[in-house]
């Protein structure tokens, strides 16, 4: 029985001796990266990424603040409603001014999307002689200073004599957000498994029912994602708006500017809230939305 137990207890040791004189594995880079990280709690790049984050939301929080202020002066004495009320029940020129945006924005939104997704497909489509340099000048208006394109369209429409006005402002707005909505949709087109399109016009389908029942529907995320930063830069725009806008054309840029020239209003303040709330919720709305795009 004693020797059972010590061979059995020799066997136990051996095995022991084996097991540890097995080589380890090195270590993957994935491992020694997760240990790194328990062992440095705070990284270079973690603090310089919540020092820019509260860069960038500090402002909001104080403007947030500020539009519950009792007065107009810098010092805070209390919390206070009045400035929501002024805004929505006592600022009938603020809103003439936001409807003029929002009629511009939506309208030159749509006709650069049409526009741009049109040319993105001919481009990506066909191959002719002038295609590159069709490509290179559709993104000048990017690259140009805005105010350089805001003087030459006041020119261009001095010289047909074209008056200044919600007309103008709608051409302008157009022309610098084509070149926005061009680039996103080529990106989705890019990517465009191009054997599809061999399969439907296989299949019997037309130059057009392909476009409309295949290429569109594929490039949907794209030409959305064009549709809403067209919106986006058209409703924050100055400098070309300022060019060639006339006489009861005010947008809420140029409304804004005019109203802060003596002064930040807590009218501003409010209104600034109040756009910082539906942009976050519209935003929210449309994430879902070409996320159920892009999984059909």
């Amino acid at each position: 029985m004693m020797k059972q137990n010590s061979s059995s207890g020799f066997k136990i040791i051996i095995r022991n001796v084996i097991t540890n004189l097995k080589v380890k594995k090195p270590a993957t880079e994935a491992g020694r990266h997760a240990r790194r990280a328990v062992r440095k709690r705070f990284s270079t790049s973690q603090i310089v990424f919540v020092l820019a984050i509260i860069f960038l939301f500090l402002p909001l929080f104080v403007l947030t603040l500020y539009s519950f202020k009792t007065t107009k002066d810098t010092h805070f004495s209390g919390l206070s409603f009045i400035w929501y009320e002024q805004l929505f029940l006592k600022s009938r020129p603020l809103w003439r001014a936001f409807n003029n945006s929002i009629i511009i924005a939506l309208s030159s939104a749509l006709s650069a999307t049409v526009i741009g997704t049109i040319g993105a497909v001919g481009v990506n489509w066909y191959r002719f002689r002038t295609r590159l340099y069709t490509q290179t000048v559709s993104f000048l208006p990017m690259v140009l200073p805005e105010i350089i394109i805001g003087v030459s369209l006041t020119l261009f429409f001095a010289a047909l004599d074209i008056r200044l006005g919600l007309l103008t402002i709608y051409i302008a707005h157009t022309t610098f957000n084509l070149p926005f909505v061009f680039l996103m949709v080529m990106a989705r087109l890019d990517e465009f498994d191009f054997s599809i399109i061999e399969a439907a016009r296989d299949l019997g389908a037309s130059e057009l029912q392909t476009l409309f029942r295949v290429t569109i529907p594929i490039s949907m995320p794209g030409i959305v994602s064009g549709f809403l930063t067209a919106i986006t830069i058209s409703l924050e725009d100055f400098v070309i708006t300022f060019f060639v806008s006339g006489p009861g054309s005010t947008t809420l840029p140029i409304y804004i500017s005019s109203a802060i020239r003596f002064g930040v209003s807590p009218v501003i303040n409010a209104l600034s809230v109040v756009m910082i709330l539906g942009t976050i919720l519209l935003t929210y709305m449309l994430r879902n939305f070409l996320k159920y795009i892009a999984a059909k």
